[in-house]
């Protein structure tokens, strides 16, 4: 199945960010939400203070917006608290998807450390052990175990949920997406007041006001998404070739062209069943990578007690300060190899969405931490009575007896590493293309049980080919780990900045212990940051020119993406002019349901006016329909769908916003979405009529009782129209106003409240729908075309005509990407100028 982009929509909420007359739709350039951040004043008046634009409103039902998919229990999205034994499965399988690729870093780290420094005394292997055993302490213990696990966004982890985090608290989203009624989704949770409110508002007035700070944070998200791109790169190609590389002191004539071409063929092979699946063979993730574990902590113990138990030394961080005393600005340069024993890192909570945050917790603290300090306690250990064997540390130190074993497992882990980051990947890309960052590729959803299973066949075999050419190229495991500390280091350090943000922004944290975390973490990682951009000529710079590349064409995406949604803002058709045209639409109405696909929720699109042009004939029934991402992990099915009426009822036009969370998957064929849409319209159209008729008997109740307190919900639009404050379908208003006045309440209400039978108007329109329905659906596109304008800027015109525009005609269509059926289509082009 196909995923669709990340579309970009206006403003409006339901009863609040859109003015009603009579259920009619008036159109205006003012929208609840700037796209511009020019409109703050205008929020000020409409939602009150900073701090009630902070805090989340109360769940309410809304006479306007209908939610569709209604499921039963579908409301508890998020499971209750797995039981302890729930609990302790889920950190078993951790060990087979999160900590595959910190797993297997013990295959080159002391291998990639001394080859910069010569072990001359005891100093460079205890200074060197002392460098990685407190590294593993303080970066993925205390900075991801114990802080940025609990930063998290419904339980998904990585950058852009950190970003779509942050997007729910200010608004700082460069795509102009943002609506009030977002706030509503159950999933949409934010934070009550606390004494650190005042600063919270003042960042998030800072953020909000400032489009430098905005394109700032976007690109910083953008950089830390294509550091990880370049791990899906990197990771394989190190892991599967070190793992290969122990063959070469075990078999005569085994050199480096042989470690280079068996390493590319187990490459091919996993990219190639990536296809089929990880859910296929992931049921042996786990076990294998249990007794990885469990392999690396018996071997590390055995050369720990046989050879030298006096390692334990390098508890002692004296011996770093000995260590750099020593070897002064070689050491500099090792410490770029130790940052390779924290690798993966970041897959602890980039795949925290399939687990959870205690599972991971408990698999780091009890299995991997131990058992990596033995591993490398023992290859200590074996250095210092064996200092020649630096170079294959790892197998050299394994007993005779089991290398054939330990080297199967060693290469199957070093697989599922690379596995782990492959998938990161695609789910990187998705979230990605979901918030509008990347262009439109073909998705495959690999798993009918999990949505997080997913395949994207182009970034699939780009990844392979990258692969072979470093493998190729590089034929040293060496030059490839100085290319791997750069993208590590740098998504850490994004972490770090977004973490950060959080703290202050949403956990509105102690500002002296805020302010540790960058001050801590901050500085080692860019102690280490500074460590390998020194290795820039020796291979670094390859995950820099990766990066840049993925760094240009998301932001030139992006860039373009929100050019031309403004553009269609711009040039969206006044509701005078529909007004005037005339329920005809100044053309002939045939039987039928037209969907036009759009990116405005506010207004009509100008697309509309060019199939008025360019057709004979246009649908008795028109629903434009919006594709909405929102920034949430998973919206609720039964929150999916908000359906609106544009033009006074003889028009029979609606307008269907269709919300997605970042992680959320389109699967349904075009016959399922045409009877879900079908039916959710009825519903509308019933629920409408039951409103307004309500509406009408509660104001009637209230003026009679002299309710003024009642009549402040109501306020006084810009354009002189009266304004909905508070939704009017309320279950505990109705509720209070049964009771006090039941009979009387029952008396009054009008034949709308009734049964559906006995209100001639809502019983034409329903059978003109189902008149509509008969006739079939039938789907509009635009095909669009983005130029700049004449009068703008050299570099604009080479951008958006040029670079935005091949990425534009080498994606997607919005045909395939919508699962729109070609025998039903019809297509308009158009020319957007921006």
């Amino acid at each position: 199945m196909e995923e669709e982009d990340g579309i970009e929509e206006g403003s409006w909420s339901g009863g609040e960010g859109s003015r009603w007359v009579d259920g009619n739709e008036v159109d205006s350039e003012t929208a609840s939400w700037s796209w511009l951040g020019e409109n703050e004043g205008r929020e000020g008046q409409r939602y009150g203070s900073m701090r009630r634009r902070l805090v989340k409103k109360p769940k309410r039902a809304d006479s306007f917006d209908v939610e569709a998919m209604e499921i039963a229990g579908a409301h508890g999205h998020h499971p209750k608290d797995p039981s302890v034994w729930q609990t302790l499965f889920l950190a078993f399988q951790t060990l087979g998807i999160v900590y595959g690729d910190m797993g297997t870093s013990p295959l080159y780290v002391f291998a990639d450390v001394f080859s910069k420094v010569a072990i001359e005394s005891d100093v460079d292997v205890l200074g060197a052990l002392s460098l990685v055993m407190y590294t593993i302490a303080l970066v993925p213990l205390a900075k991801y175990v114990f802080v940025v696990l609990k930063a998290n966004d419904n339980g998904e982890g990585g950058t852009f949920a950190l970003y779509s985090l942050i997007c729910r608290y200010a608004n700082v989203n460069m795509l102009p997406n943002r609506q009030p009624a977002d706030e509503r989704i159950s999933s949409f949770k934010l934070k009550l007041p606390t004494p650190e409110l005042e600063r919270a508002l003042n960042i998030k007035e800072t953020l909000e006001n400032r489009p430098s700070l905005k394109t700032l944070l976007l690109l910083l998200v953008l950089m830390g998404t294509s550091m990880i791109i370049g791990d899906g790169i990197l990771t394989p190609a190190i892991s599967v070739m070190s793992a290969v590389s122990g063959l070469q002191g075990e078999l005569e004539g085994f050199g480096t062209s042989a470690v280079v071409f068996v390493s590319i063929v187990i490459l091919v092979a996993l990219f190639s069943i990536q296809q089929f699946g990880t859910s296929k063979v992931g049921f042996l993730f786990s076990p294998i990578l249990a007794l990885w574990f469990f392999s690396l902590g018996s071997i590390g113990l055995y050369n720990l007690v046989e050879y030298d138990i006096t390692v334990l030394r390098a508890v002692n961080p004296a011996y770093i300060y000995f260590f750099f005393k020593k070897n002064s600005g070689v050491a500099w340069s090792a410490l770029g190899g130790c940052v390779l024993c924290i690798t993966g890192s970041e897959a602890m909570f980039a795949d925290l969405g399939h687990f959870t945050v205690r599972s991971i917790q408990i698999a780091f603290t009890t299995v991997v931490f131990p058992c990596i300090l033995l591993a490398y306690l023992g290859q200590a250990a074996y250095l210092m009575k064996n200092p020649d064997s630096a170079e294959r540390i790892f197998y050299d130190s394994v007993p005779d007896s089991l290398f054939w074993p330990v080297f199967v497992i060693a290469t199957l882990a070093a697989t599922i590493a690379s596995q782990a980051m492959i998938s990161a990947t695609f789910s990187c890309v998705k979230q990605s293309m979901a918030l509008g960052c990347f262009p439109r590729l073909k998705i495959v959803h690999t798993s009918k049980k999990r949505m997080g299973q997913i395949y994207i066949p182009m970034i699939n075999w780009f990844l392979m080919i990258m692969c072979i050419m470093v493998v190729s190229i590089f034929q040293s495991t060496t030059d490839i780990a100085n290319a791997y500390g750069i993208a590590e280091v740098g998504v850490m350090m994004v972490s770090t900045t977004l973490v950060t943000i959080v703290m202050l922004l949403i956990w509105q944290t102690n500002l002296f212990l805020a302010l540790c975390f960058p001050l801590i973490f901050g500085s080692v990682e860019f102690i280490y940051l500074c460590a390998v951009l020194s290795k820039i000529k020796e291979g670094g710079w390859l995950p820099l020119v990766f990066a840049s590349c993925f760094l240009c064409v998301m932001y030139v995406w992006n860039y373009g993406s929100v050019l031309k949604y403004q553009s269609e803002v711009r040039e969206k058709i006044s509701m005078d002019f529909m007004l005037e045209l005339g329920s005809s639409l100044g053309t002939l109405r045939v039987p039928g349901i037209g969907l036009l696909y759009n990116e405005l929720v506010q207004g009509i699109p100008s697309i509309f006016g060019q199939f008025l042009l360019s057709l004979p004939a246009i649908h008795s029934t028109m629903v434009f329909v919006c594709i909405k991402y929102v920034p949430v992990p998973v919206v609720p099915q039964e929150e999916r769908f908000l359906f609106r009426r544009v033009c006074p009822k003889d028009y029979h036009m609606f307008r269907c916003v269709a919300r997605y969370g970042y992680k959320d998957v389109r699967k349904e064929d075009h016959h399922a979405f045409e009877q879900l849409l079908a039916e959710s319209l009825e519903k509308f159209l019933r629920r409408e009529a039951e409103d307004l008729a309500l509406e009408s008997n509660l104001h009637e109740m209230e003026f009679d009782n002299m309710s003024t307190g009642s009549r402040g919900s109501r306020t006084q639009g810009i354009d002189g129209v009266e304004e909905l404050r508070v939704p009017l379908m309320q279950v505990q208003r109705l509720e209070e106003v049964s009771t006090t006045t039941s009979e009387d309440a029952v008396s009054v209400l009008p034949s709308s409240v009734m049964a559906s039978d006995e209100d001639p108007g809502l019983e034409y329109e329903l059978s003109a729908l189902r008149e509509a329905m008969d006739s079939g659906f039938t789907y509009l596109l635009a095909h669009g075309d983005v130029r700049a304008r004449k009068d703008s800027w050299f570099l604009k015109k080479l951008v958006i005509n040029y670079f935005y525009a091949f990425l534009r005609r080498n994606c997607r269509a919005g045909a395939a990407n919508m699962s729109v059926p070609h025998m039903n289509l019809i297509q308009v082009g158009m020319t957007y100028m921006v």
